[in-house]
């Protein structure tokens, strides 16, 4: 790299001259100054800078932001509009505006808003556009972080499912034809929304990310990268200013793209070699501001392992060296949220010996607000550090009560595996082919493939069940009895099947969340072989599948509670702790006189999915844990009767307090890892 001052960043950053205009003797004369190191973010077509022009800039001899021309500096939170439900938004955004920030980073989730190919959704959730507006109306200047690859422990790093579906060999997040043709699409539908936020059009939107952390990823493809950055700026037009995101390491130069401003991303595990890792952010880029875009308070946690906590005053010491540099900082995560649904992604690491690794639903992060958006511990500590550099705003907070709403017995209300929930609950014609079907093949985003196939006949006693390569776990029955469980995370990939047991040997398979760093595809279903072991100790292929879909979507599982006719299960069948026969879908109600934030505790059972009043709240495993709540924002319930499904895949619940129906608790306290997280203005509230 050269060691000249940089004359690339955001928004074209490019440096630009700046016009002004004098008088002399009733003669108007345009001077023009260049000014040298000075880049501004103004669009070729309006080169005249006025006073009441905003604009955001780097002055590369002072090292520093400009804002409107005067220094600046930014102290950001990371906070995820598609974590939080609408009416959540601004409560969240005030409460971090009070701890001083100045400045919100959000990502933008391609998959959420273009969830099949055509298909878009700008509402709910969805709403990017009245997010940003609020994050405006709160004073926060704003980084946005279009992608279109954002990672974020989300399903599939935010890239849509269906690009698979329609490309099976695409290569995303390379100059893949296919791939930036779908980009190209996905931008002209996104950047033309938020134009108006831009900081150059009298938005608050300072700064605009170019692709993510894109020197971790294998491919190292600048054409790519330089399209990206051009297909960016197309919309951008210099009214804000580009910029990228690296892990501070060897690789960083293959996320370095010409003309666009670098930053970097750590955490307090590695702010002992803080100086080392300016250091090659100046080798990178010699001079402009230093900043962190990625200072993690807290950390992502995996099911089935121990909950990610990290110390607060560490946290809050560790921002202020940061700060000591004159550097600007994002956290990441200042509020973190809620995975609903099925957005939760995954991780995989076979050389450090984890393998598939699917994150939990809470989003809590540990980070510097918990996960119902109230203020913790570190969140005064970090509010004390940031007072030391920026004005802290008066503003009083309003946060929501968080009651208990006590015991819920449920009743088993139907069974996915049996005629009437194939009718209910599966999507679309079961497809029959030689090979099982992929989720993508079907165009399913989530939920649940059952392949069913004819056994051949078995002469040996017992004979072996082997799977080639399954995304992510299967429940194994035979005639609908349950003869076991095979696991991409345990790496059990086959089961012994004994003569005699039946005829049809069905495979239901649970996609557990596509793998959202440093993978190129994880498509979901069953992949390779599936054999029979023979007696001679070869493999018999297991051909002529039929696929069933259930995508368990909130639409169908409405649908179902709108049609479904009050008829008890076999009692057999309902008094099943272990669900042999499959999963059953329990239902209850439960009264709510005061409305407030609570916790679905889910202590007892086993797996599946829960929906209150008809939305997904997210997967639930308290067999795996660490995670045992979920958490039910008070803008989902209602003051009256509230409804409450779910569709559990293994075992129910019969021992809350005794009773001998199935129940669930609503608690007025999280539990992450067998212990409450903080929990302010915790009222109990008997119905």
């Amino acid at each position: 790299m050269s060691s000249a001052p940089q004359t690339g960043g955001g928004g074209g950053f490019r440096c630009t001259r700046k016009l002004t205009l004098a008088m002399s003797g009733g003669v108007l004369i345009l001077v023009i100054a260049l000014t040298v190191g000075l880049c501004v973010g103004l669009s070729s077509s309006d080169d005249v800078v006025t006073e009441d022009t905003p604009s955001f800039s780097i002055d590369h001899t002072a090292n520093t932001f400009l804002l409107n021309g005067e220094p600046f500096r930014y102290v950001s939170g990371s906070f995820h509009y598609f974590r939080a439900l609408p009416d959540a938004w601004r409560s969240r955004l005030r409460t971090m505006r009070a701890s001083g920030l100045n400045a919100l980073d959000t990502y933008v989730e391609w998959s959420l808003h273009n969830p099949h190919d055509g298909e878009y959704n700008w509402e709910g959730i969805a709403d990017v556009v009245k997010f940003l507006e609020i994050a405006q109306e709160e004073d926060f200047y704003i980084i946005l972080r279009p992608g279109p690859y954002i990672c974020a422990e989300r399903d599939n790093g935010g890239l849509p499912h269906w690009l698979f579906t329609k490309y099976p060999d695409i290569k995303v997040r390379t100059n893949d034809a296919n791939y930036i043709k779908e980009v190209g699409i996905w931008y002209a539908q996104l950047m033309p929304r938020l134009q108006h936020l831009l900081i150059g059009n009298g938005g608050k939107i300072i700064m605009v990310q170019v692709e993510n952390e894109y020197a971790a990823y294998y491919a190292c493809d600048h054409d790519y990268l330089n399209w990206l950055r051009d297909e960016t700026e197309k919309y951008v037009d210099n009214k804000a200013l580009l910029f990228t995101v690296d892990i501070p390491n060897e690789r960083m130069s293959c996320g370095k793209i010409d003309n666009v401003f670098a930053t970097t991303d750590f955490g307090i595990d590695r702010i002992f070699e803080i100086e080392n890792i300016w250091k090659m952010l100046r080798e990178l880029q010699p001079t402009g501001p230093l900043v962190n875009s990625e200072f993690y308070p807290g950390w992502l946690t995996h099911w089935q392992e121990t909950n990610q906590r990290r110390d607060g005053q560490e946290v809050a010491d560790a921002l202020k060296t940061i700060l000591s540099y004159n550097a600007s900082v994002n956290l990441y995560m200042f509020f973190g949220g809620t995975n609903f649904g099925f957005t939760a992604g995954a991780n995989y690491d076979l050389d450090g010996g984890i393998g598939y690794a699917a994150d939990i639903t809470s989003y809590d992060y540990d980070a510097v607000m918990d996960e119902a958006g109230g203020v913790t511990t570190k969140y005064e500590l970090v509010k004390q550090v940031i007072g030391e550099v920026l004005e802290l705003p008066q503003i009083t907070l309003e946060p929501a009560k968080r009651l208990a709403y006590g015991k819920v017995e449920l009743t088993p209300a139907l069974e996915l595996l049996s005629l009437e929930g194939r009718a209910a609950l599966s999507k679309g014609t079961p497809v029959i082919a030689e090979k099982p079907k992929s989720f993508e093949e079907v165009d399913q985003y989530s939920g649940l493939l059952l392949y069913e196939t004819t056994l051949p006949d078995m002469d040996l006693d017992p004979t072996l069940l082997k799977v080639e390569d399954l995304r992510d776990r299967a429940h194994v029955f035979v005639d609908r009895q349950l003869v076991g469980t095979l696991s991409r995370e345990a790496r059990i990939y086959q089961l012994p099947l004994s003569k005699g047991w039946g005829s049809t040997l069905q495979l239901l398979v649970e996609n557990q969340g596509r793998i959202n760093y440093d993978r190129a595809n994880d498509t979901k279903g069953i992949f390779g072989q599936i054999t029979m072991q023979l007696h001679n100790g070869g493999d018999f292929p297991l051909e002529n599948w039929t696929t069933t879909a259930f995508p368990l979507e909130e639409a169908t599982i409405a649908a179902w509670l709108a049609k479904r006719a009050d008829v008890a299960l076999d009692p057999k069948v309902a008094e099943q702790r272990l669900l042999r026969t499959g999963p059953i879908a329990y239902t209850g109600s439960f009264s709510v006189q005061e409305v407030g934030d609570t916790y679905l505790n889910m202590a007892g059972w086993g797996k599946g999915v829960a929906y209150v009043n008809g939305f997904n709240l997210g997967r639930y495993w308290p067999l795996g844990g660490p995670q045992i709540t979920l958490y039910v924002p008070n803008e989902l319930l209602k003051v009256g009767e509230n409804s409450l499904v779910l569709l559990e895949y293994q075992r129910c619940n019969k021992t809350v307090n005794g009773s001998e129906l199935p129940a669930v608790q609503f608690d007025a306290v999280a539990q992450l890892d067998g212990e409450s997280s903080e929990a302010p203005q915790i009222t109990k509230k008997s119905t």
